[in-house]
């Protein structure tokens, strides 16, 4: 799961690409569940982004995400939060969560980020922020600082998912979440092999440092 994934998303939001040429080229490979899965993400996730972003006059703000988020939330706002991080030490990643700390140095080292790890990053921006309205505000400024394909319909929604349950449903209630999705480690290590994950950022990280640089060094 470490590579699987296409790289396209920059060369998409740039323009260099068109994701029509994209589909076209996928439609040749032979019919597969990852052919259809790609496809979903290029074709419907891509068109319900780009048509949330068009017609919600709130889009990008945390009053864009659906009522049921933000009302679920709100009840929520006054639970106790496992740890609370400052913006410098999410910045930094400065964490003590190793996994955590992987994807926010690949992304500003990389300018990308694996994609499960992407939305594990976001949950955790709320798991770990005072209030999901900060916790929102964060996630965005970091992705749209560091991704490559920031500043885009795809990253709006995808915080937007994470944070508020945007396109999403209902799960059991819970703290802090309230009835927004839930992920974490034990989910992510069901997805991909997470210290293969961590040691794959290490090593390009010192590849570029030139230095023998832990994820985990502070």
């Amino acid at each position: 799961a470490l590579s699987a994934l296409s790289d396209l998303s920059p060369w998409l939001h740039f323009g260099q690409l068109s994701p029509q040429r994209v589909a076209l080229e996928a439609l040749k490979t032979p019919q597969s569940p990852a052919r259809e899965a790609f496809l979903e993400e290029l074709i419907v996730r891509r068109e319900l982004a780009d048509n949330f972003c068009f017609y919600e006059p709130m889009a990008g703000t945390y009053d864009g995400l659906p009522e049921w988020g933000r009302k679920t939330l709100a009840l929520h706002t006054g639970d106790r939060r496992p740890h609370l991080y400052t913006m410098a030490e999410l910045e930094e990643a400065r964490t003590g969560d190793p996994l955590w700390n992987a994807a926010q140095k690949e992304m500003v080292f990389k300018g990308k980020m694996h994609g499960w790890a992407r939305m594990y990053w976001a949950k955790k921006i709320l798991e770990w922020t005072e209030t999901p309205e900060e916790a929102f505000e964060r996630a965005l400024i970091l992705n749209d600082r560091y991704e490559m394909d920031g500043r885009d319909p795809s990253g709006v929604v995808g915080v937007s998912w994470a944070i508020g349950g945007l396109h999403d449903r209902p799960w059991a209630e819970r703290s802090v979440f309230g009835m927004v999705r839930y992920m974490n480690d034990k989910g992510a290590a069901r997805k991909f092999r997470i210290a293969d994950y961590i040691k794959s950022v290490d090593a390009f990280i010192s590849s570029r440092t030139g230095e023998n640089l832990s994820i985990d060094q502070h």
